[in-house]
């Protein structure tokens, strides 16, 4: 018997049945559509300096999660670990600065992350990425936060949490840090490892690390909400007063700061009811100095990440079930001339129906079940020189074989 083969841990195959799943991209799409996003597609490797460069060497991505190799070439590339990056590289190579602004951009594509696999947590995932380049004002801040609350009001989530804070901007984080440093010369005691190394290169990270007696510790921290100069105050104020007019609800975290360096001004989070790393489905913020850091033009953007898998659960959690879209058309062959049915299929497509038949050679009494399963609205029965057109709850219709896809169409 030859060797059969799994797919590697930390990853896991989305099959035609996984209705939620399929569902739900679906669902995330239109949502986005509505709202004026256009859909973007970038390579699954870069070259490694883009993350490096952006996300910081203070990052989990970066210090521990990044799957990087060298080419044949001597190149050094990197798996894709997060969205924004490459959208905002592609902004740039592509000239995007020249389309009127924002570009409202999203992906959905598999990021790849080393890390212990676990429920919600694979080291292939795949996720929305939605950014709005080339706009600064906070109206935009409030659109891309308000998208994702839609996306999960259209969805059926309810058990959902927004968490929201400001990180300032280049004006006020300078002088805020200068106060952090202090309180950490004063607790240097409570830093491990991985805090010492976040201070070293980035200390507003320190925020980041999950060490439960270093969070706790923190809590008596100066916050960045204290520092903010005027503008981001403002900025800030009017975001929050934007979403209570848009009717999405949130909670202020001033320790908030997410887990990468480009972040400006405002962060936010949305979490499920999972009580554990699980709990974030989706997090964001403003990245004014992500553009200029690449090589483009000093240009504002906000944008989001939100894990597929880790909606899935939140789906599960609540009981929400996403039926599959179903057929239009389901021919059966009872009589009719072999090659009927096929070439009734390529009518009925061509004319915008989703339509199929048997390929399995089974009875007539075996296609009409299969039909039953596929959920078609309608099914076909072809007999010898005329088709019987069946749909729930109206009589029968016999028209002429010529005559099915008008009839449908009527």
């Amino acid at each position: 018997m030859a060797e059969s083969f799994q797919a590697p841990r930390g990853t896991h195959d989305v099959l035609p049945a996984d209705a939620n799943w399929w569902g739900l991209l679906a669902r995330i799409e239109e949502t986005l559509r509505r709202y004026g996003w256009r859909r973007i597609q970038t390579p699954g490797f870069e070259e490694t300096g883009l993350f490096a460069r952006t996300s910081g060497d203070a990052s989990d991505v970066v210090h521990k999660e990044m799957y990087t190799f060298d080419d044949r070439s001597g190149r050094s590339l990197t798996l894709r670990p997060e969205g924004t990056a490459p959208i905002a590289r592609a902004y740039v190579e592509h000239g995007l600065h020249r389309e009127p602004q924002p570009v409202k951009a999203y992906t959905v594509a598999p990021m790849y992350r080393y890390g212990r696999p676990g429920r919600g947590r694979y080291r292939e995932h795949y996720q929305v990425s939605v950014e709005a380049i080339g706009s600064p004002g906070p109206a935009i801040d409030a659109e891309v936060i308000e998208v994702y609350a839609e996306i999960l009001r259209g969805l059926g989530v309810t058990r959902w949490e927004l968490r929201l804070n400001s990180i300032g901007d280049a004006a006020c984080r300078p002088a805020y840090v200068e106060r952090l440093d202090e309180w950490l010369d004063a607790h240097i005691d409570v830093l491990g490892e991985e805090a010492l190394h976040k201070r070293a290169t980035s200390p507003l990270q320190v925020f980041d690390v999950k060490d439960p007696a270093l969070r706790k510790a923190l809590d008596d921290a100066p916050k960045i909400g204290e520092s903010l100069c005027d503008d981001c105050r403002a900025h800030f104020a009017e975001v929050r007063s934007r979403l209570d007019r848009l009717g999405v609800p949130y909670v202020l975290d001033p320790a908030l700061v997410r887990g990468l360096d480009y972040y400006t001004r405002t962060t936010f989070e949305f979490t499920g009811p999972e009580e554990n790393a699980n709990s974030v489905i989706c997090g964001g913020g403003r990245y004014d100095g992500l553009v200029e850091q690449i090589g483009g033009p000093a240009t504002p953007g906000i944008g989001f990440g939100a894990g597929i898998e880790r909606l899935l659960l939140a789906l599960e959690n609540e009981n929400v079930v996403l039926e599959p879209v179903p057929l239009d058309v389901f021919v059966v062959v009872d009589g009719a001339e072999p090659f009927a049915a096929h070439g009734l299929l390529q009518e009925l497509r061509r004319a915008g129906f989703a339509a199929d038949m048997d390929f399995a050679g089974r009875s007539v009494k075996g296609q009409l079940t299969q039909g039953a399963r596929t959920g078609a609205a309608t099914l076909v029965v072809l007999g010898a020189g005329d088709a019987t057109i069946r749909r729930a709850g109206t009589s029968d219709q016999t028209v002429g074989l010529g005559k099915v896809v008008a009839t449908l169409k009527a």
